[in-house]
């Protein structure tokens, strides 16, 4: 059973991410595109909650496209914050000359020393997948990995967050992990499983 089609828009401009995409629908015969192939504008993520924000990018991808648009939008939320970063967890790499992680793991370690925050901090990242119709429906696909955050940050691997982020069940943070093996166990892993199921079995 394949209800996707022959052609699915990945709602990216991430070519990392369509990459690894890709690779895991390459066994059901799908063709993917990505938005910023097909050259869609980004739109604004105006919601507080990751399933808002996915499927503001689905929606969008599925009316500029006419096909069945897979967005997802992903983050880090930390017992001890209340959850944030949360749906900002990008936003907290931002600062003078661009991006950058090691500034936004800083400011989390700093965050959780100002609120006292004792070890093990428990921390999930998220995953939520939304796929749309151009006639206006869409699905939900959820995926967690539960974890730490340990500091200083170990390993040059991987992206993000990913040296202050132990996997529970596992002596390695993310940064220290090969990249399949992450890919294997992740987040974005578990909800792709969740959608492969729904869609193609």
């Amino acid at each position: 059973m394949n209800r996707v089609g022959e052609r699915l828009l990945i709602a990216t401009h991430n070519a990392g991410k369509l990459e690894e995409i890709s690779d895991l629908l390459r066994p059901f015969g799908v063709a993917v595109v990505s938005a910023g192939e097909l050259g869609l504008r980004v739109p604004e993520e105006t919601e507080t909650t990751f399933v808002g924000n996915a499927r503001i990018k689905a929606h969008a991808g599925a009316k500029a496209s006419g096909l069945p648009t897979l967005a997802d939008d992903s983050g880090l939320t930390v017992d001890a914050l209340g959850g944030a970063p949360g749906v900002y967890t990008a936003d907290w790499a931002e600062g003078p000359g661009g991006r950058d992680f090691g500034r936004a793991m800083a400011r989390l370690n700093a965050e959780l020393q100002a609120v006292g925050a004792v070890f093990p901090r428990r921390a999930q990242f998220r995953c939520t997948l939304v796929l749309a119709w151009p006639d206006g429906r869409d699905e939900v696909f959820e995926g967690q990995m539960a974890g730490q955050i340990v500091w200083p940050g170990r390993g040059h691997l991987g992206h993000g967050y990913d040296p202050v982020f132990q996997p529970d069940g596992h002596g390695l943070t993310f940064g220290e992990m090969d990249r399949w093996e992450k890919n294997r166990i992740s987040h974005r892993a578990k909800a792709f499983a969740k959608f492969v199921e729904a869609c193609f079995t």
